[in-house]
């Protein structure tokens, strides 16, 4: 007959032990491990908003240039405005960077009314020095090949008109006002105060 040794009951009860240590352990291992949402907050990905790319507001030529004026030009865009106007455009910015606007080779006056982000929503002026004969030119030619009303107030020549333009049917525009030497050339789109151009016209010459 085989006799087979088995563990004694001393034995069994240090192996039952040592099993049971080794459970606890791995049950405190576990415990302590930081649950997902518990280890700690993560850096969020950056999620970029992107900046409206500034670009210079297209202006319509006028032949500004020398000329005999005893008009000084204005020093600023808001000075030649009155606090109604300026109420009216409150939120807007003015020579926005990289929308064009500021003082020409040519000592013209560049005032760009206009948010870099609403690229249809504009008002853009020129102030400058424009000769007698070309502006006259320039003026009698808006008013034949383009349709232009032209009046004579106030001892100078003004043109305007207005129109509709875009899938929106945003109101857009221009006019021009030349007196002494000096041009005003407003040009427009879905922004237009009432009473602009007879500001600047008080402002240099009232």
């Amino acid at each position: 007959m085989r006799i087979v040794k088995g563990m004694s009951g001393t034995g069994r009860i240090v192996r039952a032990a040592a099993v049971a240590l080794l459970a606890l352990t791995g049950v405190l291992i576990t415990a302590c491990a930081p649950e997902p949402d518990a280890a700690g907050p993560t850096t969020p990905a950056t999620t970029g908003i992107p900046t409206p790319t500034p670009t210079p507001v297209p202006i319509a030529d006028f032949p500004f240039g020398p000329s005999q004026s005893t008009t000084p030009l204005p020093s600023d865009c808001e000075s030649i405005l009155t606090g109604d106007i300026l109420a009216t455009l409150e939120g807007i910015p003015v020579n926005a960077p990289g929308m064009g606007g500021g003082i020409r080779p040519d000592s013209s006056r560049v005032c760009v009314w206009a948010d870099p982000g609403a690229s249809m929503t504009r008002l853009v002026t020129v102030v400058g020095y424009a000769p007698e004969r070309e502006a006259r030119d320039a003026l009698y030619l808006l008013g034949v090949d383009d349709g232009y009303l032209c009046y004579e107030p106030e001892d100078g020549l003004r043109c305007e008109k207005t129109w509709e333009d875009g899938p929106l049917g945003l109101p857009e525009g221009r006019t021009v006002y030349w007196r002494d030497g000096v041009a005003i050339d407003t040009q427009y789109a879905n922004l237009a105060p009432q009473g602009y151009t007879a500001a600047i016209v008080d402002a240099l010459w009232g």
